[in-house]
């Protein structure tokens, strides 16, 4: 074989080397493309599944939440619910509380005025004695304090806000009796000489005026010869007697 022959014999190898090679290539770069392909696939299912269950999983912790904030708000509606109803009660309690007050200080104004319960309050105390003796007087009784005289008295005391009344010490009540025999008055059955001391609990600046007034019970005691004293003092009045 000539030099030209062997030539065309070493190209014609040289490509068939090429075409080996470059099948060999595209086979491999097929396969390579294919596992890539099938590993991507692969990864996106796996992506998928661990989406799906994160979700289920997330969708179950927002439905707890929504229950539970459901669970909160009808709570909170029963909480104000019993707080209202405890206002109620504090509200019929606190009245109660107020309406029992009301009885025991009723009760307590009756037992004072009734005489039963011992009092202590400002107050005036008038002091009514015989006038001096006259000899010229001929009539003993025109200078001795009698029934009336206390009684003028007694009922300007009244009159004037008196809370509670004593005639030497004793408390008069709304049935209570004064008689005159002679020198001495009786006051529910017990004698008292004079001086008579009259003591009542109110406010003692109404009580002085009223006595004290222009042509008043005073000047009228006065008038009859009845030795006339009033202070104002602190007062202390025991029970009726017989209570």
């Amino acid at each position: 074989m000539n030099q030209r022959g062997k030539k065309t014999v070493k190209k014609l190898k040289v490509k068939g080397n090429h075409v080996i090679l470059s099948l060999v290539c595209l086979v491999l770069g097929y396969m390579i493309a294919f596992s890539y392909h099938l590993t991507q696939e692969e990864n996106q299912k796996k992506t998928n599944k661990v989406s799906g269950k994160q979700y289920e999983e997330t969708l179950a912790l927002r439905n707890e939440l929504i229950d539970q904030e459901e669970t909160n708000r009808n709570l909170e509606k029963e909480l104000k619910r019993k707080q209202n109803k405890v206002l109620e009660n504090e509200k019929s309690l606190s009245k109660e509380d107020q309406i029992n007050f009301n009885l025991a200080e009723d009760a307590e104004k009756y037992r004072k005025f009734l005489g039963k319960v011992k009092v202590k309050g400002k107050g005036v105390k008038i002091k009514l004695d015989d006038g001096d003796y006259n000899p010229d007087e001929k009539n003993v009784n025109n200078y001795l304090v009698h029934e009336f005289h206390i009684f003028k008295v007694i009922n300007e005391l009244y009159i004037s806000g008196a809370s509670a009344v004593a005639i030497n010490g004793q408390r008069l009540s709304s049935h209570s009796y004064i008689v005159c025999n002679g020198p001495v008055i009786t006051v529910d059955g017990y004698q008292h000489p004079a001086p008579f001391v009259i003591t009542a609990i109110g406010d003692p600046d109404v009580l002085s005026s009223a006595i004290n007034l222009t042509g008043g019970v005073k000047d009228q005691l006065v008038n009859d010869n009845i030795v006339f004293t009033l202070e104002q003092d602190e007062i202390v009045l025991d029970p009726i007697l017989g209570n």
